[in-house]
């Protein structure tokens, strides 16, 4: 379950802009909040199935933007790749320091590959 409430989280975060304000007022408080859907009824003086309706539509919309951009995804493989870049300037430092020339020339390239990925996207 957390998964998806991280999953929802992100999708909310990325597209959110694009919900009516009583979507994002409702997903906001139902995700965010941890409000339940009986709670945001009862302060809307709606029903829960209201509250439930406005809620599985902002996450058909915000679901369908990422299925057509995948913003997110590659948001994680480049936050990924930028991990691994970092750990490798890190080594490169600690190498240049020992003079191990080998196995520096190694990660400067792998970091060199790393950044051409990153500027190809």
């Amino acid at each position: 379950m957390k998964n998806q409430a991280y999953r929802m989280t992100m999708l909310f975060d990325f597209y959110g802009d694009v919900l009516t304000d009583r979507q994002k007022e409702f997903y906001d408080l139902y995700y965010n909040e941890d409000l339940s859907l009986g709670e945001i009824a009862e302060n809307y003086g709606i029903t829960r199935q209201g509250v439930r309706d406005v809620i599985v539509r902002a996450e058909a919309v915000l679901t369908e933007l990422e299925d057509k951009t995948g913003l997110i995804k590659r948001f994680h493989t480049m936050r990924r790749q930028l991990e691994q870049l970092h750990g490798d300037a890190k080594r490169m430092a600690e190498l240049t320091l020992r003079l191990d020339n080998a196995e520096l020339e190694t990660l400067a390239q792998r970091v060199r590959d790393t950044a051409e990925t990153l500027l190809k996207e």
